[in-house]
């Protein structure tokens, strides 16, 4: 019992220790791509929607940041979890608002409810996805309005920008490699050899 114990001890130290190791240059790139993730949304908000009083910016993409560029390697941070998440919760939570639009008691309980049941049979997991549910339950003003438009935007279009910065900034240097998936790494290292052949 205590050789078990001294090892899972052990193990956690460890585990730890690893994940509390800094690494400068892994912090520069995760840096960059939240900055250039968010900040796209944020300057189209800002310089195309403030007329038409448009919501593109909401806060699951904050969280959805911390995975896509801070822990590219979790199988919660994976593409077909960012868009897969995101969007199924979105559905849920306009569904769910429809149904009972005027009872916050029971309508954000049952959004973020339901949004994890229906990403956990989907497998696409994806913690900020239950933000995104409860944001279209408990918001005022224009994310109402939108009724199922809010799935298409901003969530949709915006987990795309966020998709697309994190393929571009998380695969800039061969330490880093997103999505954490087969094909892909394989594709990525194809084109990481060709332009060797080429100089030979």
């Amino acid at each position: 019992m205590k050789k078990t114990f001294k090892r899972t001890l052990r193990v956690s130290k460890y585990v730890i220790y690893k994940e509390t190791l800094i690494d400068y240059k892994e912090h520069f790139w995760s840096f960059l791509g939240a900055f250039f993730g968010i900040g796209i949304i944020a300057f189209i908000q800002s310089h195309t929607l403030s007329v038409t009083e448009n919501i593109f910016l909401i806060g699951s993409f904050g969280a959805s940041s911390v995975l896509i560029y801070g822990a590219i390697q979790s199988p919660l941070a994976q593409p077909r979890n960012l868009i897969g998440g995101h969007v199924l919760s979105a559905l849920v939570g306009v569904t769910v608002f429809k149904i009972v639009p005027d009872i916050i008691w029971l309508s954000a309980p049952l959004a973020v409810a339901f949004s994890i049941v229906l990403m956990q049979y989907t497998k696409t997991l994806h913690p900020p996805g239950g933000a995104t549910a409860l944001i279209a339950v408990s918001s005022t003003g224009k994310i109402p309005e939108l009724g199922y438009w809010y799935v298409l935007s901003p969530v949709l279009s915006g987990c795309i920008i966020l998709l697309l910065v994190a393929l571009f900034f998380n695969n800039l240097t061969p330490n880093r490699s997103y999505p954490n998936h087969t094909r892909f790494k394989k594709l990525l290292r194809k084109k990481h050899a060709h332009p060797h052949k080429m100089k030979k």
